[in-house]
């Protein structure tokens, strides 16, 4: 059983996942509670109990049950006010059958409650809720989906970052695989080839903050070496069994991200009971697991993966619920970058979807993404300045 918590008083969030549940949303009743969360995979005899105990509660609370990831379990969304959760405290410990809700709200809450004030890239500390920080993408590949090609030779691909980095760029994230759907994986020794010697270079010429796209532990040392301090790990670390340990080894930072399938399989019928709730669990599920290897808090990422084993639908569930993620209490990226599904929405070819991808990074960027990564890196580094200085800036 697992819980996630919904922002204080944001009543659009939680009629939106009523809808999901298959409730109607009531014309009041869900504004200005203090407290809503969602159980998920709740056993029958449990939900069941919970049920009865709210109806019993004199303060005012209100909840809505859907069926389970299995037969034998019972999705739960409630709220109230702030002494319902205190009473259900008070309840547990006269009614053993409710203590596993409460320790999965407990869980919930520290972690939301105790989540990095900064994330940290080498000897940099980067504040997180100040301002929205941007990736420009270097693809050192023939064959990635936008720009496989362009800045294959290492001259071309120094030449970009420096070029992102002047308009802007906070992190360069340097690939030398693609991960396009369909994409055959390459050998390490390719992928060691393209990538190294562009972040050795990146790194003394402009001493930038420099991360590299890849779940290969090798590659990854190898990069850590050269310079880079992030690893971003389309597979979340479970694709290499030795990568958690060297990043924890090496005090590196990783980027997390959700992928149905795998590049190869991931766009094959990609198919979801509740997109939010499956890659949400997994994000808390690998957030806990790094930890427990040693991976700090301050050094990881969160990825809810757009485009990878999504369709165009789960894509837009996930962007318009991005706010149920900050309740990981981590950081999380945003790649929207030239994706498919914006050219589907829009019919526009992978070479035209700036319009596309700059309305979705504002999207993501007023509802909490902390970095955002791209391949226009000038003008999405001028939009979200001027979201942030409205967000963030008062008189």
């Amino acid at each position: 059983m697992l819980a996630r918590l919904f922002p204080q008083g944001d009543a659009t969030l939680i009629a939106h996942e009523l809808t999901q549940m298959g409730h109607p949303a009531p014309a009041q009743g869900l504004c200005g509670q203090s407290f809503a969360g969602k159980l998920m995979g709740v056993p029958q005899e449990l939900a069941a109990a919970l049920t009865v105990w709210l109806q019993h509660q004199e303060t005012a609370c209100w909840w809505y049950h859907a069926p389970g990831a299995s037969a034998a379990t019972a999705d739960v969304l409630f709220g109230g006010s702030g002494n319902l959760l205190t009473a259900l405290r008070q309840e547990a410990d006269r009614i053993p059958l409710l203590q596993p809700v409460l320790a999965a709200l407990d869980a919930a809450r520290d972690i939301q409650e105790h989540g990095p004030t900064h994330v940290r890239l080498g000897e940099q500390a980067l504040a997180l809720g100040q301002r929205t920080y941007v990736m420009g993408i270097l693809n050192v590949t023939p064959d990635s989906f936008s720009d496989g090609g362009l800045y294959l030779q290492p001259e071309q691909a120094i030449k970009h970052a420096e070029e992102m980095l002047a308009d802007g760029a906070d992190i360069i994230d340097v690939g030398g695989q693609s991960s396009r759907p369909g994409a055959t994986p390459i050998p390490a020794e390719v992928e060691h080839q393209r990538v190294i010697p562009v972040i050795g270079e990146i790194v003394k010429r402009y001493g930038a903050l420099v991360s590299v796209d890849t779940y290969r532990a090798s590659i990854a040392e190898a990069a850590l070496d050269a310079g880079a301090v992030l690893i971003n790990d389309i597979s979340a670390m479970r694709f290499d069994t030795q990568m958690a340990a060297l990043i924890a080894r090496r005090e590196a930072a990783v980027v997390l991200m959700h992928m149905q399938g795998t590049p190869q399989t991931m766009q094959h019928a990609p198919a979801y009971r509740h997109v939010i709730d499956e890659v949400y669990s997994f994000l808390a599920a690998r957030l806990d697991w790094a930890m427990q290897q040693g991976v700090t808090r301050q050094r990881i990422v969160l990825d809810p993966g757009f485009g990878f084993g999504k369709a165009v639908r789960h894509n837009l569930a996930l962007l318009r619920g991005l706010e149920h993620f900050r309740a990981l209490g981590q950081p999380l990226l945003v790649g929207t970058s030239r994706k498919t599904f914006l050219g589907r929405l829009l019919q526009r070819e992978v070479w035209d979807r700036l319009e596309g991808t700059m309305a979705s990074v504002i999207y993501a960027t007023l509802r909490g993404a902390a970095i955002v990564r791209v391949h226009d890196v000038k003008p999405v580094v001028q939009t979200v300045r001027l979201v942030d200085s409205l967000e963030h800036s008062f008189p």
